[in-house]
């Protein structure tokens, strides 16, 4: 099973109806901890599930940080976990994507509102796709009825043979204009779709004449001083120091998966560190990317499928921005992330006050069981961190 998160979602609307347990907090907060103290704490309960690596940073208000890591970044070596150490940003990304699209729509570049078909003529065509009933909007909040239609690897062998193929966006539309759409028009119903943000990011080129990475990088990571949020392109690599990357496929079959070109390169290429990740959720939360009116539309969700409630309990999806609520009372945000064996969970409160990012270098994807596990775990620390400011004030 690969470890993208699109994979995860596949899963779960396949598998997760022969469950009947309730999704739970996998590790509770321990009465009188310091939060550096149940930090450590939650991310040595996610390695005691047999996660390989785990790293995770938590900002509070007064901008102090807290670092801790667990496990090791190489099964071979057993050299430790780098606190500092890139990953792949994965799906977290459309936050990014999602973030310029509004940003244009401020500039009066584009509209949410705006068709397929206003700015990629005939390309969603066939099998009932249809680009003039589909919006900006539908695209950015996985309302567009588009199907999920990216490549994986669900075996070793799949992934050695394909981990260096190379996709262009066109490629990954037809993928999935050769499939019918979902069972629901576009506005009335929820399906998460990468290929949904392939269209995207042909759009912000066609409204910029630029690429949406490039566009990414002078809106959003140059005025934060984020460097250490890279494009990768297709490099199979990330740059040093990193975890290295494991898929768990199977009993006994724990494969390194480092090595790899992500299917989408043009949106799933980037990679991170869980410094610039907390910086761009605070940046994003506290109104410092986008405008009150653009940020509150970011902010309109809708509920997510029943089935994908597995994974985020109580979630809901703005554009580009997953809703999930707190333990201690209220809320936080964020977008979760998973690729090339690389899952990484975030949060923010409102405001930008208080962020938390785990990144684990393993994808225990082989059961929903242990899918659920791992998500359970890391969304425990999330919610511990965010919480840690007291009841009701996150």
């Amino acid at each position: 099973m690969t470890s993208t998160l699109r994979k995860r979602l596949a899963m779960a609307l396949g598998v997760v109806t022969l469950l009947t347990a309730e999704v739970v907090p996998a590790v509770a907060q321990t009465a009188g901890s310091s939060p550096a103290e149940q930090l450590r704490r939650d991310t040595e309960a996610i390695h005691a599930l047999g996660i390989s690596g785990v790293q995770a940073r938590v900002i509070v208000p007064d901008g102090r940080e807290s670092v801790a890591t667990s496990g090791t970044a190489d099964l071979n070596t057993g050299r430790p976990v780098p606190s500092g150490g890139y990953f792949r940003m994965a799906s977290t990304s459309k936050t990014l994507v999602a973030t310029v699209v509004l940003q244009l729509e401020a500039e009066g570049r584009l509209s949410l509102g705006d068709t397929v078909d206003h700015w990629l003529p005939g390309v969603v065509r066939g099998n009932g796709n249809d680009g003039s009933r589909i919006t900006v909007r539908h695209l950015l909040q996985h309302t567009s009825g588009i199907r999920e239609a990216l490549p994986g690897y669900t075996t070793p062998e799949e992934y050695y043979q394909q981990r260096h193929t190379i996709y262009e966006p066109e490629q990954l539309v037809d993928l999935a204009m050769a499939q019918k759409p979902e069972d629901f028009l576009p506005g009335k119903g929820w399906a998460y779709s990468n290929t949904g943000y392939v269209l995207l990011d042909m759009i912000i080129q066609k409204a910029t004449g630029h690429p949406a990475h490039q566009e990414i990088e002078n809106r959003i990571l140059r005025p934060l001083g984020l460097d250490q949020t890279r494009w990768m392109g297709t490099e199979s690599t990330l740059p040093r120091p990193h975890a290295q990357a494991y898929q768990l496929f199977g009993p006994g079959s724990r494969v390194d998966v480092t090595d790899q070109i992500p299917v989408d390169h043009e949106n799933l290429s980037w990679v991170t560190t869980t410094r610039d990740e907390n910086r761009f959720l605070r940046a994003l939360l506290d109104g410092r990317l986008l405008p009150a009116r653009q940020l509150a539309k970011m902010k309109r969700t809708v509920p997510v499928s029943a089935k994908v409630q597995r994974l985020w309990p109580g979630g809901r999806y703005g554009l580009g921005l997953v809703e999930r609520p707190l333990t201690c009372g209220g809320t936080y945000w964020g977008h979760e992330g998973g690729d090339g064996g690389y899952i990484t969970l975030n949060g923010v409160t409102e405001g930008g006050r208080r962020s938390a990012v785990v990144s684990m270098s393993e994808a225990r994807g082989d059961s929903m069981e242990h899918m659920l596990e791992q998500e359970n775990a890391a969304s425990a620390l999330i919610d511990h961190a965010l919480c840690a400011g007291g009841p009701g004030t996150p």
